[in-house]
Formats: C-alpha cells, sequence, structure tokens
C-alpha cells in the first residue's frame, strides 16, 4: 500500500492539541479529509472543531484514549480514514502502533515499524550508526544494565555523567549527575521517570560534555532510496534538557561542517532503512564544531519543524503524506536552500515562579479566560489553544509556538520577542515573558549558547518580584467594582441630573470630613499577602486597565482575576487576613506542605507520626510526565498526612503538616 501513488482521501491524526491542529492545515490545503480524534476532556478542543470529522476515542487519561492501539484503529475504521498521521509524542515513535496500522490496512505516515524499533533504542541505535561511519558520543555499551552495572560504566566514563532512558525521546527522564555518590539516588529517579514516560526503565549512560550545543539535521527519504537533508536546527536553549528556543539555521556552524553533518544524518537514515521525515540528533563541542557526536535520531515531525519550512520554503507534512503515499522526491540536495533566519519559542503552560517564591518551572493549569495570538508580519503562531480550551495535568504543558522569520538572524529575534509580548493566555501561567527576556540576553543575541545557558542565567531571566503596578491595576479593578455605575434619581423626584450617595462612593470619605484611602489585601499564588494602597490614576475599561504611577503609564490586559502584559500573567486573589489567621497551619503555614502544581501523588515516604529532618523527601508530586519532590521545610514531626500514592491534587492543596518535636512544642 505504501507504493500507491494516489494521495489519500481521508487521513485520521492521531494526536491532540497545536500538532493536531498544524497537521489538519496541510491536509486542508491538499483537499485531503482529516478526522480528528478526542477524549472527554477535549470534546471542545481546537482540532476536534477545525477538522472536517471527528471522534471520540474514550476517557480524559491519555493510557484509555490518545495511546490506545485498539481504539485508534477503530477510529480509524468507522471514519473510513486511509492512513493515519502520528503527529509527535504519544504514539508516534511506537512501533507496535505502525505495525498494527499495517495490519489493519492503514498506512502509517512515518517511518517502517523497523526504523522506530532500532532507533527507538538508544544503545542499538548508536551501535547501528557507529557501524555505518558516525561518530557516537562515548557512553555504555549493552542494554539491560542493572543499577550496579550502571554505576560502574559511569565511574570507567568518569564524572560527570548523563543517565538517559534508553526508550525515550525529549529530554524526559535525563539526569545530569556530577557527583558520583549521587547516582544510586539519580538512577533510581531517572528509571522511575522512564517508566512513567515510555512504560519501559531501562538507561545508558553517556560522558557529559561541558557547555555542549545541541544542533540537529532535518532528513527527508522516499521510498525509492532517496535520503536528503534539509539543513540544521540549532536547540541549545534548554532547561532541564528540553528544548525552549530553537533557530535555523545555527550560526555555529560554516558550510564545510554543515555539509559534514548533513551527510552523516544521511547516512545514519540509510543505516535503518529509513522513510519519511526525520531528525538526527548531535552533541556539538562549543570550542570545536568538527568534533560532533551522534546522540539519537527522533523517527517523527520535531516540535521545531517550523523553522526549517520557513528557511527552506517546504511544507513537511505535505512531504511526509506524498512520501506515505509512495510518491518519489523530486528534487535533489543540490535543490535545497537556506534562506533568511527562523525562530521559534515554545509556549508552555508552566508557573515561573520570582526569586522569593519556592515553585521554580512547574506545570501549571487552568481555563483560558482570554487569549491573543500576535498576527503580524514574519511571524506564525501554531497553536491548539482557543478562549475557553481547559489546560490540565493530563497531557504535555506545551500549548503553542510562536515563530519569526527574517532576512537575517536580528530581524527574526527582534519580531518573535515582539510577537511574544503581544501574546495573552490569561487563566493559564505560561512561559511567554520568560521567554521574550530569554531571547532579549546578550549571549544570545550574541549566538553564543550552549545547553546550559538558561540553568546559569536562570537569575537575570526571573523577575524579582511582582512589580509595583501590577497591585496598584489589580486595586483600581476592585475599585472600579465597587463604584455606582449608574446616579440615582434623588429622593424627592425633582430630578435634576441625579443623585450618588456618598456612602457607595469607595473614595475613603468618612464622618466629619476625613477622607482615608482604601486599601486592599492581595495576593499573588506562592507568595505572601501584601495590602496596597492605590496613589495613582487609573482608567478600567471590561478587557483593559491602564494606571499611571509616578508619571508612567501601565496597560494590561484583564480577565476575572488576571491581568497580563508583554507576556507576563499575574493571578491576583483577595486576600482576607482575619480567616487566613484562623485556619492555621493546616491551610498553608509554615508547616504545611502544599502542592506546588495540579497533578498526581506518585510517591509517600511518610507516615503520620514519622520523625523528619529539615530537606527529607517525604512525597513525590507528577504532572504532564514532570516529577517533583516535596521535601520538609523544616524538622518535626508528621501530624497530617492528607493523601496517598495514585491520589489527584489541585495546586495549593495541602499533602501533609509537618509540626514540631514535642520538646520544643513544650
Amino acid at each position: 500500500m505504501q507504493q500507491t501513488m494516489t494521495m489519500f482521501d481521508t487521513v485520521l491524526v492521531a494526536n491532540r492539541g497545536e500538532i493536531a491542529v498544524r497537521i489538519i492545515r496541510t491536509l486542508r490545503a491538499l483537499g485531503v479529509r482529516s478526522v480528528a480524534v478526542f477524549s472527554d476532556a477535549d470534546e471542545g478542543a481546537r482540532h476536534v472543531r477545525e477538522a472536517d470529522t471527528a471522534i471520540r476515542i474514550g476517557p480524559a487519561p491519555a493510557v484509555d484514549s490518545y495511546l490506545s492501539v485498539e481504539r485508534l484503529l477503530e477510529a480509524a475504521a468507522r471514519t473510513g480514514a486511509q492512513a493515519v498521521h502520528p503527529g509527535y509524542g504519544f504514539l508516534a515513535e511506537n512501533a507496535d502502533f505502525a505495525r498494527a496500522c499495517a495490519d489493519a490496512g492503514l498506512v502509517f505516515i512515518g517511518p517502517p515499524a523497523e526504523a522506530i524499533a532500532l532507533m527507538g533504542d538508544k544503545i542499538r541505535a548508536k551501535e547501528t550508526v557507529r557501524a555505518a561511519g558516525v561518530p557516537v558520543v562515548p557512553g555504555s555499551s549493552g542494554s539491560g544494565l542493572t543499577d550496579e552495572e550502571l554505576t560502574a560504566a559511569a565511574r570507567e566514563i568518569g564524572m560527570p555523567v548523563l543517565l538517559k532512558p534508553s526508550a525515550g525521546g525529549g529530554g524526559k527522564g535525563m539526569r545530569l549527575v556530577r557527583d558520583a555518590d549521587a547516582l544510586p539516588d539519580e538512577i533510581a529517579a531517572a528509571r522511575r521517570e522512564a517508566r512513567a514516560s515510555f512504560g519501559d526503565d531501562t538507561l545508558l549512560v553517556e560522558r557529559w560534555i561541558d557547555r555542549p550545543r545541541h544542533i540537529e539535521i532535518q532528513v527527508l527519504a522516499d521510498g525509492h532510496g532517496h535520503v536528503i537533508h534539509l539543513g540544521e536546527r540549532e536547540c541549545s536553549l534548554q532547561r532541564r534538557h528540553q528544548k525552549l528556543v530553537e533557530e535555523a539555521p545555527s550560526v555555529l556552524l560554516d558550510d564545510a561542517t554543515r555539509a559534514a553533518m548533513g551527510e552523516a544524518a544521511v547516512q545514519a537514515a540509510r543505516s535503518c532503512g529509513y522513510r519519511g521525515a526525520g531528525t538526527v540528533e548531535f552533541i556539538v563541542p562549543g570550542e570545536d564544531p568538527s568534533s560532533y557526536y551522534f546522540m539519537e535520531m527522533n523517527t517523527r515531525l520535531q516540535v521545531e519543524h517550523p523553522v526549517t519550512e520557513l528557511v527552506t520554503g517546504l511544507d513537511l507534512v505535505e512531504w511526509q503524506l506524498r512520501v506515505a503515499a509512495g510518491e518519489r522526491l523530486p528534487f535533489g540536495q543540490e535543490d535545497v536552500t537556506l534562506t533568511g533566519h527562523a525562530v521559534e519559542a515554545r509556549l508552555c503552560a508552566e508557573t515561573v515562579s520570582v526569586k522569593e517564591g519556592a515553585r521554580g518551572f512547574l506545570p501549571s493549569g487552568g481555563t483560558v479566560l482570554a487569549l491573543h495570538e500576535p498576527v503580524r508580519e514574519g511571524t506564525r503562531t501554531d497553536s491548539g489553544l482557543s478562549e475557553g480550551t481547559e489546560v490540565s495535568s493530563l497531557y504535555d504543558p506545551m500549548l503553542a509556538k510562536v515563530i519569526a522569520y527574517g532576512p537575517d538572524r536580528a530581524t527574526a529575534l527582534r519580531r518573535l520577542r515582539a510577537a511574544l509580548a503581544e501574546t495573552v493566555t490569561l487563566g493559564v501561567q505560561t512561559n511567554a515573558g520568560f521567554l521574550r527576556r530569554l531571547l532579549a540576553h546578550p549571549a544570545v543575541v550574541a549566538g553564543e549558547l550552549d545547553t546550559g545557558l538558561v540553568e546559569r542565567e536562570m537569575d537575570s531571566l526571573v523577575p524579582d518580584g511582582v512589580p509595583e503596578e501590577v497591585y496598584e491595576a489589580a486595586a483600581a479593578v476592585r475599585l472600579d467594582a465597587l463604584r455606582p455605575k449608574e446616579p440615582r434619581e434623588p429622593k424627592d423626584g425633582s430630578g435634576g441630573g441625579g443623585w450618588t450617595d456618598p456612602f457607595s462612593v469607595p473614595d475613603g470619605w468618612r464622618l466629619g470630613g476625613e477622607h482615608r484611602p482604601a486599601a486592599f489585601w492581595l495576593r499573588v499564588p506562592g507568595l505572601a499577602p501584601v495590602q496596597h494602597t492605590p496613589r495613582g490614576t487609573r482608567t478600567v475599561t471590561d478587557d483593559r486597565v491602564s494606571v499611571t504611577l509616578d508619571g508612567v503609564r501601565h496597560t494590561f490586559h484583564r480577565a476575572g482575576d488576571w491581568l497580563g502584559r508583554d507576556g507576563d500573567a499575574w493571578q491576583v486573589r483577595d486576600h482576607d487576613p482575619v480567616a487566613a489567621s484562623l485556619t492555621g497551619a493546616g491551610a498553608g503555614g509554615a508547616g504545611s506542605l502544599t502542592a506546588p502544581m495540579p497533578g498526581t501523588v506518585t510517591v509517600v515516604k511518610v507516615a503520620v507520626g514519622d520523625e523528619v529532618a529539615a530537606g527529607q523527601s517525604l512525597l513525590v508530586v507528577e504532572a504532564m510526565k514532570m516529577e517533583h519532590v516535596v521535601s520538609a521545610p523544616h524538622a518535626g514531626i508528621v501530624t497530617e498526612l492528607d493523601v496517598a500514592p495514585g491520589a489527584t491534587v489541585a495546586m495549593d492543596q495541602v499533602l501533609a503538616v509537618i509540626g514540631p518535636h514535642e520538646e520544643a512544642g513544650a
């Protein structure tokens, strides 16, 4: 069926969110009928609305819907689909799913199952490409290594080392270990994350290259033996091994190195009999770009594929479809040119704390109350969002991608910063403001990148606190809500322009002529409450609020108790200090341990009555395949424990309370 020269009539998109919307866009352009699938949580999602046909495949948990091979194949049969596009994530790199599609008479829009299986096993992949002459990172050999064997291999390689799941990708489960004594705990944590993310806890260990650059090559292969590459993408701006910003081309490579890396990627693709669009990832020492090493091959469309599309002029989803339908590539390597520069930023649902907070970067959730996605010259937004979208911890935190293109890198960066400043997603915390600051960092502007830059420069990228004008704007909204909207008619019925009860005007007026300015107790989640007295002028409308402080005017988007500006957003809640004082430690006092994010409790290490030390790990909360360890804030005794493994928790929900030792309490 792969050799047919006829384009498909109907394609089922076995995914959700922004990538499903992206694939549907190309299917529509080609005149191909699209079928969306959805879980109960996604019934009203954008990808469902934009598809020609949509079909329910199960309840919200991915294992019962987007990861159910049986339900996806049944959906394809019921809707008359001839092919399945897996997008990325979920089953995109699952060889069993590719085989099941073929067995059901469906074309899997991706590489052969054998190529997926080979490159999905990082250990076999390294051995295969090494045999094809591609340089690989020094590391452990053999699969199924025990904890002791991994530890021995790490010590032999020499610290620091990188622990990696053999079956996974996307940075999940990867652990950088600099201290050999920490290996047992890090191996256990890496296995736990790998098992949760990929159903396989096999690990490998590799030498860690300090200040490396992450550069990947896009390859495209048809079913007739033609393999080409479409240049490189630089993906060095990362946090926790997760890509944040990608660009094409890389400022690091000269033409000779680009050609050599491209040829190595082509050989890697040939070594596994690849077909379709794929990406070969390399780690590159910044001081010597010619010394590049194969890391892995992603046997699917990449999240960052738009930057390659913009500099080559090719629609990669279209060519995935054409190759899967049996077409030959009508162009060769000599026909591929890179024009201009493109940069992409990943918009994720996550809380970016201020320095004095304790949240750090954690998955967030909520309902999108207000949405504005930029439409400006040289920009593109790939998004799965719409107003009313419910963002939960059930799925990956990436919501959208904002991409900018220009004739040169400086123009592309400038356009992307401006686009992020215009991006509004009130109701859900995102990293848009953080990304905008990252793209303005001098090292990024200069192209002096490496995979550790974000972590090193975190203090300069995260705000010191909540700006005063945010509280001023929140207070302005509350003052406006208190004001009488229409003057009343005089009580004597004489007319004359209306009358306003002075006691209903929130201007601080008191009997005796005294004016005492109104003050509001306000709280941004994760931070201490503040009492704010408005002192500037203000203008409030249904969706905006402007305040002027010290001669400077600040304008915010607003929705509910959310305020947004320049990509940043704040939820500013009312705070009742009297009620808070009555609830005590069990509702968030110094001894309380609260959920840092909405998610699921996966590990509980203590019981009521246990003595704990300051900093001791007590619970683990998982959301969007990210683990967060909850530790004791001080030494004491566990007096309350309100959760068990498997419990679903909301952000700020109390998990446990640590009371003082009896002697200290006495």
